[in-house]
Formats: structure tokens, sequence, C-alpha cells
């Protein structure tokens, strides 16, 4: 009878509570600006070609005007920080490779660093769009390359995003970067990427913009303008040989530390963008190809790729042309921008979230010393923040998303549901509803 008791309590109580909205969150989504939108695709677009081996000297066309220009923009931006902005331009000297790279040259990748207010919370968030353009053949970079949509849309965002969170005081840290070299084989993520992990940066989640502006399907003409795809591994790439037999005797090919943020960029845009779905792939990235956050994938930092839900190939990898009546290029007239105001409201709304939130729990674990029905989960306090509580978030096996949330105060809870029938984690949230990423719990000794 106890027993029913507590069923009936969990389930009419722990289950049907969500976190509210943050009001700071909410204004920074609102301040998205469509006209600063088509600005920032604009200037992109009248350099001609922001190719990789284009010239890094000419102040008016190619990769290296580019680049100066989104430092510039940084740069005006880090004036709201009070200082904590620091803009920079990674830099390194390529030689030639046998393959995309055919002569000396000089990679960048125009960066922001926006430092968080607690010293002793060393969490780390990043958002990325490539700057680089190309047309049919990756060599040429002589021809006009637009890139109004590949990837002028992801770095609009991320300039966007600069400017808006530009006057935030998260305790986390915040790093916004505009790749080159991602068309000559992802250059500039790997140099960053291979930074982070020599420097040991406690880098929590890695979000891709890659063409996230046009919502029209090429062969068929459907327009989507309703769903953003956001693709992440199942399996980790870094050392799954160690970790493959673990996460086969758990269950847990679905729930990667990138699957995880994943889930999270839906609950937390659909909870903040009005109009706006995330569909979640459950593919690193799009069929035999790749893209920047490839490059931290491989080096074991949680990332994803946020995309439209529909390739324009007429737009994409084109040289600019009109053949039987059809125009050919990635120009600025094929991007719909109020479907692009809507996805870099998202990454706004994430990493907001995600950089107020406090850390995520420690040391979470589910206990097996006796066979039950009911699952007995614990945990320790987060290292930086202060939380409110923690959710204990449940999901059937089948199912792609959390599809139950239970409330403490407290550092463990019992609850009645099978670990035969589920997948558990534990999320910390704080006094503003700001949520961590969940974490998966490992195996209590």
């Amino acid at each position: 009878m106890k027993y029913s008791v507590f069923l009936l309590l969990i389930s009419c109580s722990l289950f049907s509570q969500r976190h509210s909205k943050d009001d700071e969150v909410k204004r920074y989504v609102s301040q998205v600006n469509e006209d600063s939108l088509k600005s920032y695709i604009g200037k992109l677009v009248s350099f001609e070609t922001r190719h990789t081996l284009s010239s890094i000297d000419d102040p008016k066309n190619g990769i290296g005007a580019a680049r100066n220009w989104v430092i510039r923009k940084f740069s005006d931006y880090a004036k709201n920080s009070g200082g904590r902005m620091e803009v920079y331009l990674q830099q390194e000297d390529l030689q030639p490779d046998g393959k995309r790279i055919d002569k000396a040259v000089n990679l960048g990748n125009a960066v922001a660093f926006l430092k968080g207010t607690d010293p002793n919370d060393k969490r780390v968030f990043l958002i990325g769009g490539h700057l680089d353009s190309r047309v049919t053949d990756v060599m040429n970079r002589t021809s006009k390359a637009p890139g109004a949509n590949d990837d002028g849309s992801g770095v609009s965002a991320v300039i966007e995003s600069a400017r808006i969170l530009s006057k935030s005081s998260f305790s986390a840290s915040v790093i916004f970067v505009a790749f080159s070299g991602e068309e000559q084989s992802l250059l500039g993520s790997k140099q960053l990427a291979e930074k982070v992990k020599k420097e040991n940066w406690q880098l929590e989640a890695v979000l891709n913009n890659d063409m996230i502006g046009n919502p029209k399907a090429g062969e068929t003409g459907e327009v989507n303008n309703r769903v953003l795809r956001v693709f992440s591994e199942g399996l980790p790439y870094k050392d799954l040989d160690k970790k493959a037999m673990t996460i086969r005797n758990l269950g847990f090919e679905n729930d990667s530390e990138s699957r995880q943020l994943a889930r999270y960029i839906k609950e937390i845009t659909e909870q903040y963008v009005k109009g706006l779905e995330i569909k979640l792939i459950y593919r690193n990235d799009r069929f035999l190809r790749g893209g920047d956050h490839t490059s931290f994938v491989n080096n074991g930092f949680p990332s994803v790729r946020l995309t439209e839900y529909y390739e324009n190939y007429d737009h994409q990898h084109q040289d600019i042309r009109i053949e039987n009546g059809k125009q050919y290029g990635d120009l600025p007239e094929f991007i719909d921008f109020k479907y692009l105001k809507k996805n870099v409201a998202a990454n706004i709304a994430v990493l907001a979230s995600l950089a107020k939130s406090t850390s995520k729990p420690e040391k979470v674990e589910m206990d097996v010393k006796e066979l039950t029905n009911s699952t007995t989960l614990h945990w320790e306090k987060p290292k930086s923040g202060i939380p409110a509580g923690y959710y204990v978030l449940a999901r059937e096996t089948d199912s792609p998303v959390w599809q139950k949330k239970m409330f403490t105060t407290e550092l463990s809870m019992k609850v009645p549901l099978s670990k035969d029938n589920y997948i558990f984690a534990v999320q910390s949230v704080n006094s503003s509803g700001n949520l961590s990423v969940p974490v998966i719990p490992g195996i209590a000794k």
C-alpha cells in the first residue's frame, strides 16, 4: 500500500514539474535582429570570395579582408563587456599538403573569448561557423564565391551572438569563432581543437552552425522554415575501443555527451523560440560528410552541428550562373531571414542557458546492489554555482527525448521505475531555472 502511494505521489507531482523561463535569457532571445543579420551577410558577400587560398593582403577582397572585418566587429562588441572579451586572430602558416592546400597559406580563425565572471568556473561554451567559401571547384580561389548561406549564415549567427551576449555577466565563458579552412578539410577547427586539447580547456559544448538560412529543398521546392536539424554522434569517437564494452553492457549506445547536448538544445530551443522545432538526427553529420564540430568530437569534446532542414544544392558549392533559366550560386536572395533569425535565437537561448547554469552534478551513480523494480540514484554537488535543486530524468530506452522530470533538493532519489526499462540522468537547476546538461549515471561500487 505504501509503495502504491509513493507511485501516485511521483506521477502526480514530480513528473509534472517543469523549470521556468529565465527573463534574462528571454531578453537576449528577443534582441536577435533581422536587419543585423542581413547586414552581416551582405558584408561577407561583398568580399567577392572568402576562399581559404584567396588573398590575405587585399584590403577589400578575399579571406584576409573578411577575417579582419570579423575581428573589427568582435572588437566593437567587446567594448560592451567591461574588459572581459578578448579578441584575436588565431593564426598558423600552412605548407602545401598535396591535397586541398597547394601553396603556403596563412590560416586564421577570428576569435572572441568572453571570460566568465567566476574565476572558479572553468567551463567554456563555443559557437562557431566557417568563414571560408567556395564554388564548384574546391581549389578555385579567384571566381566569385559569395557564400551567403554556406556559411555566411553560420558566421552571422556567431557575430550576432557576440553582439547580444557581450553585455552579459555569465559565470562561465563563451567563445565565438569564425573558422577558416573548413572547405579545405576542416583546417581551422582542427587548429583550435588541438589548442583546446593541449591547453586542457574545460570545453563542455560546441555549437557548429553550418548553413542555417535556407529553408527550400532544391529538387522538390518544398519549404520547411519550422525545423532546424541538430546532428550528434551516438557512440563517442574518442577512445571508443576502451568504452565500447561498457556502452554495450549498459545499453548507452544512444547516450554520448554530444547526444545529451543535442537533447538539451531541443528542450531549451522549443521552450524559448516560438515556431521552431529541433529535429534530432542520429548521425555526427550528413551522410558521408562532415563539418567543423567533427574536429572537436575527434578530440573528445561534446559537439553538434546545427543546420537547416533541407539543403539546396543549386545554391551550395556552385559557380554563379544562369542555366536553362535557373539561377545557380550561393546568393543572399536565397536566404529566408525570418528563418535564420529563429535559428540564431536558438543558439543564443542555448548559450545563455548553459553559461548561466550551475555546472553539472558530480559523480552521478546508480545503485545496483540488489535486484529491484525501483532505481536509486545519488550524486554530489556541482563544482561551480549554487543549485536550487536537481532533476532526475527518465526515458524509455526507445524514446529519443526525456519523458519524465523529477525534482529534488536532495543528493539522491529513489524512483519507482525499473533500470531495465528506462535510461536515467541527473541535471542541476539554479534559482532562475537554468539547467545543466544531463549526466548519465555510472555504476556505484
